[in-house]
């Protein structure tokens, strides 16, 4: 058995659990698994793994107080539109709010329909032609008085979940469309590593003192643009995207922001 799972492995690139059940399923007829492993696919995915995929879509599923999402690549943004692929990235998605992670790996062992999710990806990359990469997966669950809420760009490229505690569902739903939009990094400044702090103070100081500035007044300077930087990528801090009169806080008023998450393709 272990010598023909070698072999089948060698002669078609495929991995050893694919071999193995493939063999199971053809009674050990080596003719009869290789077949088998064409038939799902498993063949031609293992020949185009080398190929970069960098287009694709995010999808996202939120039922009640779970919610999960999921980043699968193509190659090119022809398939990404197919209507076969744009499916089975739904069917991911759902999978994913059964599979209750944030474990790419783990998911990808996922049970899907008497198969795994890794295995269902092979498999249709091998019907599609492309590399199809199973990229990111999250998932959050949400306690009690808590908001969940999802967004996609009209393109599918950008995808984000979002947790807020209190306010209502149309908050989280903003601020979803908001995060989506202006990208923050952070949820609060205690994120924020202090050694990209230092770094981002230095080259500011020098570009003050570069300038010209006054020794007595670049620190001012410079504390003022660290703000600038803190606005620019902390969540709360940033301006609403539907009223620039507003922070993200201003908006949500005594809601706050439990968690978010951003997919976006290439990044």
């Amino acid at each position: 058995m272990m010598e023909s799972i070698k072999k089948l492995r060698e002669l078609t690139g495929a991995g050893m659990m694919d071999v193995k059940k493939a063999l199971s399923d053809a009674g050990n007829d080596e003719d009869k698994a290789i077949a088998l492993l064409r038939e799902r696919g498993i063949v031609k995915a293992a020949k185009k793994s080398d190929r970069e995929a960098r287009e694709g879509i995010v999808r996202f599923v939120v039922d009640g107080h779970k919610a999960a999402m999921v980043e699968v690549n193509s190659e090119t943004d022809f398939v990404a539109r197919n209507s076969d692929f744009q499916a089975l990235v739904e069917k991911l998605a759902q999978a994913a709010l059964q599979a209750g992670t944030n474990d790419i790996e783990e998911f990808k062992n996922f049970s899907l329909d008497g198969d795994t999710v890794g295995n269902t990806v092979a498999a249709a990359a091998g019907k599609i032609g492309e590399n199809l990469v199973l990229n990111r997966v999250a998932f959050i669950e949400a306690g009690e008085g808590e908001q969940l809420a999802g967004y996609v760009h009209s393109n599918g490229k950008i995808g984000v979940l979002v947790d807020v505690a209190g306010g209502t569902e149309a908050h989280a739903k903003d601020v979803a469309l908001h995060v989506a939009a202006e990208r923050p990094q952070y949820l609060s400044r205690d994120e924020v590593n202090n050694e990209d702090i230092e770094k981002e103070r230095e080259i500011l100081t020098n570009k003050a003192l570069n300038e010209g500035k006054p020794q007595q007044i670049v620190e001012k300077i410079v504390n003022g643009q660290i703000g600038k930087f803190y606005q620019d990528k902390v969540l709360p801090e940033q301006s609403f995207v539907k009223d620039n009169s507003l922070t993200v806080a201003q908006y949500l008023g005594d809601a706050s922001i439990k968690r978010f998450v951003r997919f976006e393709i290439g990044s």
